[in-house]
């Protein structure tokens, strides 16, 4: 091999190393790797980072703010208790995630469906008790599963079925074609995960899940008259299974209703009284029906979603310390609304107005963003600091949001548009109704997913421009002989090692002639052939990198490079081994 070829191959033999055996973030590794074979000559500016201009990487930043809708409008919320419910197990609670997403991306591009949930699952995960490490590998192998059992399910499979075309013109396959193969793959794969993923997937938490947070709110809701939690019990309105909080007591018309069953029916204006964490009181806030029991909340200007939630420490020069929340004009003063209170651990028994503040206690006040600049110096607060993500969804707009959604779903299903412009204009319908603020666009967009999927396909335009590839793949297809079977299964497992390193569908497009030469060298038919590069281009679980939805959970199921090798590799021989038996007796040779 040329120069450029070694090169090549050290690099990306460096990259997956250093992926393997460090913990350095994934984008900042890629990243490194192309721009080494950017400086050395191997690849120019466009090859380098074309995959910024590929469709596939458009649509995921697309759908980045179609979530965004989803979630300050609560659709998310909507997604999570209409679809995932309540797990009983950790089985049943894959169980409850894969099902959907496997059957949604037979029919959708898998792409779409991992955007729209990774954060409701993350949610629902964090509601239950449940670790993201155990749910977003399942996510994304789902979706991965539900794409091989239909031409439609991936675009890896409109690339070959397109390619088998362009050679035998009346030869591609139909809509449902591929499901005698892809389903009973399907199948496998799912009863896998859900047999082994215990012991083969990490259990790893948030930091604040394992340590606990020492500040404990004491914190007073209303459930609002014409909401819908009205006649529902504490169970069936989400109230008891919030992470980090627990409702301690309901007073109802003056009458206090202490340990609460799970069974009790709410009624409007009933006022909650939860003690908890900072984390469960920003989904507190979330809940549809419920609002804040002091009513200073409506006096400040603006509409709730357009504000945050901010911590702050008071002082002992304050001005209100030794006077209640109410006496001292809180609002009036800061332009702000205490909605709870934590003082050293302690329950503090006494409505929000009327609590009479102390030098240490910790306030957790709803407030413009722009508070935290007002007050970060002043000498009235200790420590002044944003609780993230705490803004109050836009509940009245959430059916709007999710009928942009239905309409992109359906869009696309229909085959009117393509998955990019019906993102597309799900995005702008979502900017222009409202749904999302312009504001939170960039904050939405995950950057170091994109590069990270750009900057591979930097990495695979070079092997494939250096001829890296093709010549691994030459040497090991020459050492398989001349029985067909075996011949099936070299193609599946080398497609299925290069779409490990490179992308799906180039690890495709790259295998298409190998394998159809070799047929043509054994006198048998291409077809066979043609369907196991498709399948082991399609199911790709082994690496992050070997597929885009893979890369797309990677951060949020907080992952190393290790986790995919350990449950995708035995994954993706099972999976290989069911194909390769089906395949000829579908497609003989």
């Amino acid at each position: 091999m040329i120069w450029e070829a070694w090169l090549t191959a050290a690099v990306v033999v460096g990259v997956l190393g250093t992926l393997v055996f460090s913990r350095t973030s994934p984008d900042i590794v890629f990243l490194g790797g192309v721009t080494l074979l950017l400086l050395s000559g191997v690849l120019t500016p466009a090859q380098a980072f074309g995959g910024l201009a590929n469709q596939g990487l458009l649509t995921v930043a697309v759908l980045y703010v179609v979530v965004a809708g989803l979630q300050e409008t609560g659709g998310i919320q909507w997604i999570v208790q209409r679809v995932l419910g309540r797990p009983r197990s950790l089985a049943h609670a894959q169980i409850r995630v894969m099902s959907p997403v496997a059957f949604l991306s037979a029919f959708l591009n898998n792409t779409p469906v991992v955007a729209m949930l990774i954060p409701a699952v993350s949610e629902w995960a964090r509601k239950f008790g449940l670790s993201n490490s155990k749910l977003m590998i399942p996510l994304s192998y789902a979706a991965i599963l539900g794409g091989t059992c239909t031409l439609i399910g991936t675009s890896t499979n409109l690339v070959v079925n397109g390619l088998i075309l362009d050679r035998s013109p009346g030869q591609g396959l139909g809509m449902f074609d591929l499901a005698w193969v892809g389903v009973p793959v399907a199948l496998t794969g799912l009863v896998f995960i859900l047999l082994f993923s215990r012991w083969l997937l990490p259990d790893r938490k948030p930091a604040l899940s394992q340590l606990g947070d020492p500040r404990e709110y004491s914190v007073e809701m209303l459930v609002d008259p014409d909401g819908p939690l009205v006649g529902r019990s504490i169970e069936d309105a989400g109230l008891r299974h919030l992470t980090g909080m627990f409702l301690a007591e309901i007073d109802r018309d003056g009458t206090v209703i202490p340990a609460v069953s799970p069974k009790e029916l709410l009624q409007g204006g009933d006022r909650l009284i939860f003690v908890g964490i900072v984390e469960s009181v920003v989904e507190l806030q979330k809940i549809r029906g419920l609002t804040p029991a002091t009513d200073q909340v409506f006096k400040l200007d603006g509409h709730r979603s357009q504000r945050n939630l901010v911590e702050a420490a008071v002082s002992a020069t304050s001005p209100m310390v030794g006077r209640s929340i109410r006496d001292g004009r809180f609002r009036s003063v800061y332009d702000a609304v205490v909605i709870a209170v934590a003082r050293h651990g302690e329950r503090i028994r006494q409505k929000i107005g009327d609590i009479v503040l102390q030098p240490g206690d910790t306030l957790l006040i709803e407030a413009r963003p722009q508070f935290i600049e007002q007050n970060r110096n002043n000498r009235d607060f200790f420590l002044v600091s944003r609780v993230e993500e705490s803004a109050r969804p836009q509940h009245e707009k959430a059916p709007i949001a999710l009928s942009i959604l239905i309409a992109m779903v359906v869009l696309v299903t229909l085959g009117l548009f393509s998955m990019l412009e019906a993102a597309l204009l799900a995005a702008g319908g979502m900017l222009i109704t409202g749904c999302v603020r312009p504001a939170n666009i960039y904050r939405n967009i995950d950057w170091s997913v994109l590069v990270v999927i750009a900057a591979a396909f930097g990495l695979g335009a070079a092997m494939d421009e250096t001829g890296v590839a093709f010549a691994i793949a030459q040497y090991v297809v020459g050492l398989s002989g001349d029985i067909p079977w075996i011949n099936l299964a070299v193609i599946y497992l080398l497609t299925a090692v290069f779409t490990a390193v490179i992308t799906n569908n180039a690890a495709a497009v790259l295998m298409f002639p190998i394998a159809l030469a070799l047929a043509g060298d054994l006198g048998l038919s291409f077809m066979p052939f043609a369907v196991a590069v498709m399948l082991a281009a399609s199911a790709s679980f082994a690496t992050p990198m070997g597929y885009q939805t893979n890369l797309m959970v990677f951060g949020p199921g907080g992952y190393r490079f290790a986790d995919f090798l350990r449950i995708g590799l035995p994954l993706n021989l099972v999976t290989g081994l069911v194909a390769v038996l089906i395949i000829p007796l579908i497609w003989g040779f």
